[in-house]
């Protein structure tokens, strides 16, 4: 299968809690009511790297890395900025 295609076929199912949502504001400084669209749409950009290690996902785009947990049929999502250099 395509890096990343079983991610996006399942991306209706990403899903965080409410101590994940906080920590996705807080960690990418968001201020937007629906932290799940907002890692949706940059899931689905097209120039973020999707890529699997283990047990999860890992979706990079500019600065940002999206951690989602691929066992669950619900995925989970984290989040942190990064810069390479």
């Amino acid at each position: 299968m395509d890096e990343g295609k079983q991610l996006l076929e399942n991306i209706d199912r990403l899903h965080t809690t409410q101590l994940g949502i906080t920590r996705i504001r807080k960690n990418l400084e968001l201020d937007t009511e629906n932290v799940v669209d907002f890692c949706k749409s940059l899931i689905l950009d097209e120039k973020c790297r999707i890529y699997r290690q283990g047990k999860n996902w890992y979706c990079e785009t500019g600065d940002i890395r999206l951690t989602v947990n691929s066992y669950s049929k619900s995925a989970r999502a984290d989040s942190e900025r990064f810069f390479t250099g």
